[in-house]
């Protein structure tokens, strides 16, 4: 009998995508197997069996399809963290800097209630940028941040070590070495 396929054997490298030298973990195949992708989503709620857990949030994009399914099966709200100018209504804003530059993230100012409990969701922490954009963001509206899941961590970038440094609680399914 051939082993069971884990999360990590989903997920497609793309060699030199965006730029030369990086190898690309794609999650879009992990997506687009209904096997793989229940495998991760319930790999993912496994650690917060038992968590009050009163909203999920995503991070644009790929976190708003982990995101979406996993407050689905929590039966809890979802929040949409998305790049400036996205979201319709009354926003707060948190910049962050990128490898080549900045970029800001928001969300919308009524979206988390003081106390709420979070997790935040997110298809790979490389950096950790973006998600300490979102922890300081949920922070600001007062809501109390369970833990960061992510299917992929690349713990060559540093990611988890910024995230911890915050105090966050971060679980990963996988990592791969590397860029």
């Amino acid at each position: 009998m051939p082993p069971s396929k884990q999360v990590k054997d989903y997920i497609r490298t793309i060699v030199d995508f965006p730029h030369e030298g990086i190898l690309f973990r794609d999650v879009t195949t992990l997506f687009a197997d209904p096997r793989g992708f229940r495998m991760a989503i319930d790999q993912m709620l496994h650690p917060y069996a038992g968590e009050r857990i009163d909203k999920v949030v995503g991070l644009e994009a790929r976190g708003f399809i982990l995101g979406g399914a996993i407050a689905h099966q929590l039966s809890v709200g979802f929040v949409p963290i998305r790049k400036k100018g996205k979201l319709p209504g009354p926003t707060i804003s948190q910049d962050y800097k990128l490898e080549y530059g900045e970029a800001v993230v928001e969300i919308h100012d009524d979206a988390i209630q003081p106390g709420e409990k979070i997790l935040i969701v997110d298809d790979l922490l490389a950096t950790g940028g973006t998600c300490a954009a979102a922890i300081k963001l949920v922070e600001r509206l007062k809501g109390d941040i369970i833990s960061c899941a992510f299917i992929v961590d690349l713990p060559d970038l540093g990611g988890r070590r910024v995230l911890e440094a915050m105090g966050m609680d971060v679980h990963a399914l996988c990592a791969f070495e590397g860029l």
